[in-house]
């Protein structure tokens, strides 16, 4: 095949496969179409923190919510509506907040470029700024972008997402079954550095007869005085509670992971992720660099793009 011909397949197989091209994510999506979509989010977010210091865990817990739920399409945020039974009010997502603020960003991209950013590329960029703004690293992921919306929910499909309850066996299963292993699993739960609990997702472990043997005994004391209710919030790092940091990690070698889910990371005997929660609890920068890259693997799971789902004009409802 000379080069003339080889030129005209090449052109050939682009006109026939180009949709799967532009079908990629990318860092560069709204570089023409909403360049400032970045520094309009931060500012909203900004303004937000202002009032809510948790308001940053609350929008990485919904990004992880929504991605493991038919991927990363924004179903989450859909309320009830005709033929759509809302991911909401299932049990995972009962606590789960801050569907305020990805409204207020919304308002605000919808008012500079309307109609061109998804509110599931919202999710992901939200999280992103709000490891930013709690202390992470300065310069952080690149978000990839080009996510559209889903016109449905799938409310029985969020029994796939990761419970507080559920056996090691299990988180790690619905970690694989989208892609992700054991670095994702752990750099992802990582993210526990910030936010709280409700002492219900935890109080297991505080029964005097029988307490959890990997909770450390000062640490058990302490969250039983804090758990007068069963809906009281305790901080899931209570180190430096509101920080972006790798002390999560320091925290489960000494025995004081809130969640048992947290330290069976590193209390399971023979599992790889000992290993892991030592190499993060010793380098700041290494858990810092290895979350990006499981934000933006998580960020990848099944998006929906090209001319699939559509950009809702609000994150609430189908257009």
């Amino acid at each position: 095949m000379n080069s003339l011909q080889f030129l005209a397949l090449a052109l050939f197989l682009v006109s026939i496969f180009g949709g799967s091209v532009n079908a990629q994510l990318s860092a560069k999506f709204y570089d023409n179409k909403c360049p400032n979509a970045s520094s309009v989010a931060r500012g909203v977010l900004e303004q937000a923190r202002r009032s809510d210091a948790r308001i940053g865990a609350k929008l990485i817990r919904l990004h992880f919510h929504d991605c493991f739920v038919n991927g990363c399409d924004g179903s989450l945020l859909l309320d009830n509506a005709d033929g759509i039974n809302t991911e909401k009010d299932e049990v995972p997502n009962e606590t789960v907040a801050g569907y305020d603020v990805v409204d207020d960003i919304k308002t605000a991209l919808e008012n500079v470029c309307p109609g061109v950013v998804s509110c599931s590329d919202i999710l992901a960029l939200a999280s992103q700024i709000s490891v930013t703004l709690d202390g992470g690293p300065s310069n952080p992921w690149e978000v990839q972008f080009g996510r559209r919306d889903s016109t449905t929910a799938n409310s029985a499909g969020t029994s796939a997402i990761p419970g507080p309850f559920d056996t090691f066996d299990q988180i790690r299963k619905k970690f694989s079954d989208v892609g992700l292993g054991s670095t994702d699993m752990v750099a992802l739960s990582g993210a526990h550095t910030i936010g709280k609990a409700r002492c219900l997702t935890f109080d297991q472990r505080l029964n005097s007869n029988t307490p959890d043997s990997t909770l450390e005994p000062t640490y058990l004391e302490e969250l039983r005085q804090s758990c007068s209710s069963r809906n009281t919030l305790v901080y899931l790092d209570p180190t430096t509670p509101n920080g972006f940091d790798n002390n999560y990690f320091t925290n489960l070698q000494n025995n004081r992971g809130l969640l048992v889910t947290d330290q069976f990371l590193f209390s399971t005997n023979g599992s790889d992720t000992v290993a892991i929660v030592n190499r993060f609890a010793n380098s700041q920068s290494d858990f810092f660099d290895s979350f990006g890259k499981s934000m933006i693997k998580m960020g990848n799971i099944s998006p929906l793009t090209g001319n699939s789902g559509q950009i809702r004009t609000d994150c609430k409802r189908v257009n």
